[in-house]
């Protein structure tokens, strides 16, 4: 009876670590694609960003390091192979660089509120029916969420570009371009946070109602 407990034992731990290998395997085999799918990509568009005289700030990384890591965070994905980030660009003109950064982050947010804006309305919308929503009411839930761009950028707060380039133009001003990632699921929360109270003080919807719509039930 021992010699069965302890052979079965054995058997589990070391399909365990058989997993676990070949899981680990997985990730490098992954990475690996990643990487190599991020310095073509990198390449193609530093090649093309260069013939349109955009540059870096002095001290930084060369365009094309940048822009590798760039399509690296792009091109991450979750344990569903869904992208872990969701990624919005900025671009704005201005007399300075600063005012011109400023302008692109928030052109990028904008951008970025929009696809948050896309997401939960998607979600949203599937759940509609279990929530067992008037037509009224189902028609009102989607104006509101429609509305709430705004909401969710004065949310995100301040987001720090993963990088920006510049060039000059004429009239010596100059143009700088943004781009920006933002954690899926945590955009995901913060867009059910907004929408969650306005549904909530709009439309009077009772707390059961609010959970299904939002897919916690």
């Amino acid at each position: 009876m021992r010699k069965t407990v302890l052979l079965l034992l054995v058997t589990v731990f070391l399909s365990t670590v058989l997993f676990a290998q070949t899981d680990k395997k997985a990730d490098r085999q992954l990475t690996k694609e990643i990487k190599e799918r991020a310095v073509r990509q990198a390449r193609k568009e530093a090649r093309k960003l260069k013939k349109e005289g955009w540059t870096v700030n002095p001290g930084s990384l060369p365009l094309d390091k940048i822009l590798e890591n760039a399509w690296k965070k792009q091109l991450t994905t979750d344990d569903k192979d869904l992208p872990l980030y969701i990624t919005a660009d900025g671009n704005a003109v201005a007399e300075n660089k600063t005012a011109a950064e400023m302008q692109a982050i928030e052109m990028g947010k904008l951008q970025l509120a929009g696809l948050i804006e896309t997401n939960i309305n998607s979600l949203i919308s599937g759940n509609i029916a279990n929530a067992q929503l008037s037509t009224k009411d189902a028609s009102s839930v989607t104006e509101i969420i429609q509305s709430a761009k705004t909401l969710i950028v004065m949310q995100l707060g301040y987001v720090d570009p993963f990088f920006k380039i510049y060039r000059d133009i004429e009239g010596n001003k100059v143009e700088v371009q943004i781009r920006l990632f933002y954690d899926k699921t945590q955009s995901m929360e913060i867009a059910k946070k907004v929408i969650r109270k306005e549904l909530k003080d709009k439309l009077k919807i009772n707390e059961e109602k609010l959970e299904k719509l939002m897919g916690i039930n």
